[in-house]
Formats: structure tokens, C-alpha cells, sequence
């Protein structure tokens, strides 16, 4: 998965293959394949838009890959009376790491947020340049933080797409995706609860973070995970984004299922061998392509492959690539190596003695 995201803006694709959601609240919206990558539904999903408090998935994702969650801190006064959501962090006490991140994934504490932004950057605006580089990496080619909490800001975006694509990421983190899962928790004499309700009402929901301002509305990333696969949704400016991500799940579940397209060390073609001891090679597939599919999906497979090569030919040499298209549209690719080795055609030379009085 960390290679295939980082790789998305790529292989997703020269064309992204999704159908439009309809009867859903929000004026923006996603659902994505997590384990390849495609996105099944959309809605507006590369528009730009305040996120709120969605924001906490990449301050997590951060602090989780750069800090050791087992460590303790101080509270600073600078973390102290942030508006907005709060797990009211009190001056001079001390919480480790991940108490923090409970605080920040669970009750959505803004001020929790600039704790960890201060431990982790050494200030919230080092902690904002940790979050874009991160970003950069990612790819979120339409994301740009100034805060580590959400609060409203002209250059503080993200857009659907972006979100899931992060969110995907970010629940690869075993330590992110633990916090997130967390319905319930005590830390110290707070008894801190989720406010992601998907955890109790939809099977297989493992995350991951809600947000509101008012200017941005009501926002939800959410992950559910059945029989080995995940789907990440995202709804942005959503009234009614519970029934929303339900049915955007339910969808992705019910109207699609992963089929292996393409199986590893199949034979996809030949190609022809100049000055080979045999006259073509066979190309196989280097590994295995699965793709989510709905029934009435029929995938081809195009091949690019050299009119032919010169010998010798070697085994395991990559060959070419093969592309997987629905409906003309490419949606992946595959690479295609040799299937065998084939020898150069040996000529014997003979010796300047055999020529002149011949082989005796």
C-alpha cells in the first residue's frame, strides 16, 4: 500500500475509472479501494476545501512516524485554552505520547493538537512544515496545512480525494490505526470517548477522524475493513454524512469485489529472437494485478512488448509491460518479464591451418 500511494499519481492512473454517487448529503465525496487504489465513487473530489479537524489525521500520521508514542512531555502554557474542541490540558501536568494522540483522535482536542505540534516541530509552525512535507511525499497535490488542528485558515485545504488518499496511508501505521479504532479511554481522570460513531454502528469500521467549523461543515473519514479489504469515504460539507458513509460502504462492499486480473508467471505472448538457438521467447507476467470490479466490468489486457530481440535472451529480465483497461480506459499496469533463456547460435570459426589445407 505505502508503495502504491506513493506511486498514485502515476499508475492511478492515467485515468482514474470511478462512477458518481448519487443520493448522498455531501457536497463532496469519495470512496476508495484501499489495497489497489481505485476509486469507486466520486463526487467534486479534487475541489479544495476546508477540512476542520480531519486535519488530526495527518498531525497523527506525523507525530506516529516520528516520535516515540511511549514518551512523556509537559504540558507548555502555549498548549493551554485553544478554542475549539479541547481535552483540557492543564500547565505543567505530564502525558506521554500517545495519551496525547488519544486526546487528539478521540475527543478531538485542538489543544492536544499543538502539544504534540510543539513536542514534535518545537513549534506549531515547524510542526505545519513537518505536516506539508509529508504532504509532498504523499502526493496530496491539493493539500497545504498551516496548523496542526483544523481551526479555519485561507491556506489550511485538503480535498476528498486527497483525504482518503492519506487516511489509506495513515491506517497502515499500526500505532494510528490502534488510536483510531480506540472507541473508549482513560487517561488519567478523563475518560475520553470517540466521537466517530461509525465504530459502533457499522461492521467492520476502524477509524478515523471527524471534523466541523461552520464554515466548513460537517466532515467525515471513515474506514471499514471486510474479508482483507478496505474502503476509505470521505464526505466534505455533509448534513447527513452518517447515512452518507453507510451507504457509500455498503456500495463499495455489495457492488464490487477484488478479482486478480493478471496472476504472476502467466504467459501473456512471445516475442521473436534474432540469432537465438529457438525463434521466440515467451513473456510472463512479473506479478500478480488485482483490480475491484463490478459485475458488469469486462478488463483487457494490451501488451507493450519490442517487435523482437537479439540473443542471448535471459530469464527474469524485465520485457515490457502489460496494461489493464475498462472500457479503453487504463487503470493499471503490470510489468513482463522473460519466461526462459534463450542462447546465442554459436558459429564455429575455424582456424586460419583449417583453412588453408583444410580439417585433417
Amino acid at each position: 500500500m505505502r508503495k502504491m500511494i506513493t506511486g498514485m499519481a502515476a499508475a492511478l492512473l492515467a485515468v482514474i475509472l470511478v462512477f458518481p454517487c448519487y443520493g448522498i448529503s455531501a457536497e463532496k465525496a469519495v470512496v476508495l479501494d484501499a489495497s489497489t487504489g481505485r476509486f469507486l465513487v466520486h463526487k467534486q473530489e479534487t475541489d479544495r476545501s476546508l477540512i476542520a479537524s480531519t486535519t488530526k489525521i495527518m498531525t497523527a500520521l506525523v507525530v506516529c512516524e516520528q516520535c516515540n508514542v511511549l514518551d512523556r512531555m509537559r504540558i507548555p502554557k502555549e498548549a493551554v485554552g485553544i478554542e475549539g474542541s479541547s481535552m483540557y490540558l492543564r500547565e505543567g501536568e505530564v502525558l506521554t505520547i500517545q495519551e496525547l494522540l488519544y486526546g487528539l483522535m478521540l475527543q478531538s482536542g485542538n489543544d492536544a493538537a499543538v502539544a504534540l505540534a510543539i513536542y514534535c516541530g518545537g513549534t506549531v509552525e515547524g510542526f505545519a512544515e513537518l505536516m506539508n512535507d509529508k504532504a509532498r511525499q504523499l502526493e496530496l497535490t491539493d493539500t497545504h496545512f498551516v496548523n496542526p488542528n483544523g481551526l479555519d485558515a485561507p491556506e489550511h485545504y485538503s480535498s476528498a480525494k486527497d483525504l482518503a488518499l492519506l487516511a489509506a496511508y495513515a491506517m497502515e501505521n499500526p500505532i494510528f490505526a490502534k488510536t483510531v479504532s480506540t472507541k473508549s479511554v482513560r487517561v488519567g481522570e478523563r475518560y475520553l470517548t470517540n466521537h466517530n460513531k461509525l465504530l459502533w454502528q457499522y461492521e467492520g469500521a476502524d477509524g478515523v477522524k471527524t471534523g466541523y467549523t461552520k464554515k466548513a461543515g460537517r466532515i467525515l473519514v471513515s474506514s471499514a475493513a471486510r474479508d482483507g479489504r478496505r474502503l476509505v469515504a470521505v464526505t466534505i460539507n455533509a448534513p447527513d454524512d452518517w447515512r452518507d458513509h453507510t451507504t457509500m460502504l455498503d456500495d463499495g462492499f455489495r457492488k464490487y469485489s477484488v478479482e486478480k486480473i493478471i496472476e504472476k508467471d502467466t504467459v501473456l505472448g512471445y516475442v521473436e529472437v534474432a540469432g537465438g538457438e529457438q525463434g521466440y521467447v515467451e513473456l510472463v507476467a512479473a506479478e500478480d494485478f488485482s483490480f475491484p470490479l463490478s459485475p458488469e466490468e469486462a478488463p483487457s489486457i494490451v501488451i507493450q512488448k519490442p517487435g523482437f530481440v537479439y540473443a542471448p535472451v535471459v530469464m527474469g529480465d524485465l520485457a515490457g509491460k502489460v496494461y489493464v483497461c475498462i472500457d479503453d480506459h487504463v487503470v493499471g499496469d503490470c510489468p513482463v518479464k522473460f519466461g526462459q533463456t534463450v542462447e546465442q547460435i554459436r558459429v564455429n570459426k575455424k582456424s586460419l591451418w583449417q583453412r588453408l589445407f583444410g580439417e585433417r
